[in-house]
């Protein structure tokens, strides 16, 4: 039995200091950005699983809500209110596109890059209307180049 206590007691404190390491990034919505009007920023965050984003309404009348067609097995769907600020933590693996709702026709899209990016054939084949097809190639391109960088 004293087994059993100590052995839980070990596990509990590997998941407290497993969380206490968890890192939070914040992402801007914004009316105009150094990326242009209507964006996010930035509009490209990498994080490890168990991670926080944190998007908050800087400027009104925005919100971010997951792209359904961008996300990987297993990966959770997020709606936030318009000018609110949400937490979302990523625990899957894989790429997330994200959309401000009223404003994705315009282009204000991202991306959250949680780990090793297994589904980004799948989030690469989306559709996305007006702008938003041009801002996600141009977000997939700064992810090809980060990470020839970092080989």
């Amino acid at each position: 039995m004293r087994k059993v206590i100590v052995l839980g007691a070990l596990v509990a404190a590997l998941g407290f200091a497993g969380a206490a390491d968890a890192a939070e990034v914040e992402v801007k919505m914004l009316n105009k950005g150094t990326e242009g009007v209507m964006v996010f920023e930035p509009a490209l965050v990498k994080v490890n699983p168990g991670d926080t984003v944190k998007f908050v309404a800087a400027d009104k009348g925005h919100n971010v809500e997951s792209i359904e067609t961008m996300m990987p097995a297993g990966g959770k769907a997020f709606v936030g209110k318009v000018n609110e600020e949400i937490a979302v933590t990523f625990d899957t693996a894989g790429v997330y596109g994200f959309k401000c709702k009223p404003h994705y026709g315009m282009g204000m899209v991202g991306m959250v890059i949680v780990g090793e990016p297994t589904n980004i054939d799948q989030a690469k084949a989306a559709t996305h209307p007006g702008k938003a097809k041009q801002a996600f190639t141009n977000l997939f391109d700064k992810l090809g180049t980060t990470k020839a960088a970092a080989q």
